[in-house]
């Protein structure tokens, strides 16, 4: 979090220039006019376009609860707010909204940083909606023996602070009173989509952008990716998804180059990401809201295990912590339109590995 965003560019400058990409930075997208083709910006100028895509992406959720404003409060979103909260939080105590990704991660990185770190969490668990309660106790252990505290199945009440208004303490729903120097909201994010909101581009109910199999909005020219849409997850035919992963956006992000360049491509990824903290490196692919059972083979104490979530008589996702390449066999059999059944992972892990092509 002490990163510099110039160490973290994906491609540097000169790239741009060598593939003549125009890069406008400070420039607010205010509105886009799907009829004449055009993209109008904050201070009035407008882009033409032959073809759009939009990748906006989440913006911080704010708590609607009293002191959110105040100094100390933060959110993770740019390299600048991670660099202010690293240094903020040097030699301090922290609180940390949110069990989840950016929690975590956060906790992570602050625990040998500052006087404290405590997590609050709505959940039973620290990354219960992903992994479930059982995985979710490894990741509160291994934090734990850091020396980080949890509150579970509490929310925020209210953030309370000095006449300065510099952040003092966190009050929980409970009225448990927590001392804090800075906090951090890691509450998640909505899409940044309220500017398309007239331009008639289809939006669902919560605000995401609908797309096609080709990233193609309702809109002829006018393509979306990342997590601002809900997708066709070939995994799970008839529905549509919203998943933010930074892999699953880069293949929105090339699919949609290929077919707004007259390229008929079809998204077909398998959703894959990790995480890692205090040098584990956690792992999951598949699809697994709605699973109704978790088969963990390992052991949870080491910990090293591979969990694999099923819904009826199939594997909808794999997790592993120390069991690889098993995650990446699992996504592989996935991509190759294959199923892996739950009668043979009850007794081994591996006996489907074997139906890997090559």
């Amino acid at each position: 979090m002490d990163a510099k965003p110039e160490s973290l560019a994906l491609r540097n400058a000169e790239f741009y220039k060598k593939y003549d990409i125009e890069i406008r930075q400070g420039h607010e997208v205010v509105s886009v006019d799907t009829k004449a083709k055009l993209v109008r910006m904050y201070d009035g100028k407008k882009i033409s376009y032959d073809s759009l895509f939009i990748a906006t992406g989440g913006k911080p959720r704010v708590l609607p609860i009293p002191g959110s404003g105040l100094k100390n409060v933060c959110s993770l979103r740019t390299p600048a707010d991670a660099n202010f909260i690293a240094e903020q939080a040097k030699g301090k105590d922290v609180v940390v909204v949110g069990s989840s990704f950016i929690g975590l991660e956060v906790t992570a990185f602050l625990h040998d940083k500052c006087k404290s770190v405590t997590v609050i969490g709505t959940g039973s668990a620290p990354l219960q909606r992903v992994f479930g309660e059982k995985l979710g106790r490894v990741f509160q252990k291994m934090h734990e023996e850091k020396g980080v505290k949890f509150y579970f199945e509490k929310g925020v009440k209210a953030l309370r602070g000095k006449e300065d208004d510099i952040l003092t303490e966190v009050i929980l729903s409970d009225g448990t009173v927590l001392s804090a120097d800075i906090c951090i909201l890691g509450v998640g994010v909505v899409p940044a989509t309220d500017f398309l909101k007239k331009s008639g581009i289809e939006l669902t109910k919560r605000g995401f952008v609908s797309v096609n199999e080709r990233l193609q909005t309702n809109i002829p020219d006018v393509y979306a990716g990342g997590d601002i849409v809900e997708f066709p997850l070939f995994t799970v035919p008839g529905s549509k998804v919203n998943i933010q992963h930074w892999q699953m956006a880069h293949q929105h992000g090339k699919i949609a180059g290929y077919n707004m360049n007259g390229i008929s491509r079809e998204i077909k990824s398998v959703p894959y990401f990790w995480t890692v903290m205090y040098g584990k490196s956690v792992r999951y692919t598949g699809y697994g809201p709605g699973y109704d059972d978790v088969i963990v083979h390992g052991d949870l104490d080491v910990p090293k295990f591979a969990a694999f979530y099923t819904k009826g008589d199939n594997v909808v996702a794999v997790a592993s912590l120390a069991f690889d390449p098993i995650v990446s066999q699992a996504a592989n059999l996935m991509l190759q339109g294959e199923v892996i059944q739950k009668s043979e992972i009850i007794s081994d892990p591996k006996t489907w590995v074997g139906r890997l092509k090559p």
